[in-house]
This record gives C-alpha cells, sequence and structure tokens, in this order.
C-alpha cells in the first residue's frame, strides 16, 4: 500500500461527494454491515458517510478511513 494509492482513493471518494453509495463494512468476527447512505464529507484521513435509520428516521455520520477501502475492508458501489 503506497502513497500514491491512498491519494487515488482520496480523489475518487472526493469526486463523488454527495453521491448515494452501498457500504459493505467487514466489522471483525465474521461481521458484516450492508448499508446505503451519501458521502458528505472527505478528510485527510477519513470521510463521512450519512445513513439514515429507517426505524425512526434519524440519520448518523459513519466514519471509514481510505486504507480501509484499499485493504477491501469496506467495499463501496455507487448507486
Amino acid at each position: 500500500m503506497s502513497q500514491s494509492d491512498i491519494k487515488r482513493v482520496k480523489f475518487s471518494v472526493n469526486q463523488n461527494i454527495g453521491s448515494k453509495v452501498k457500504i459493505r463494512a467487514n466489522r471483525g468476527r465474521h461481521k458484516i454491515d450492508v448499508t446505503e447512505g451519501v458521502i458528505r464529507e472527505t478528510y485527510p484521513s477519513v470521510f463521512l458517510v450519512e445513513v439514515e435509520n429507517k426505524l425512526d428516521d434519524t440519520t448518523q455520520n459513519i466514519s471509514f478511513s481510505y486504507t480501509d477501502v484499499l485493504t477491501k475492508d469496506v467495499q463501496m458501489q455507487l448507486l
């Protein structure tokens, strides 16, 4: 994993701010979360995805790191 790979992921996420994505996150111990949300903000080490809770109509922000995307602990698909 090189610095140029991380920059490439940052650039790609930054280009898709406001886009709806489906996220498959490996949380360890055979736990996998699948959610849909909107990419809201990017920071130097992480990016935020706003997810709507359908049970009580609230939203929450979940942060993911760019290295999680590179190591495939987090997989994103544009919708």
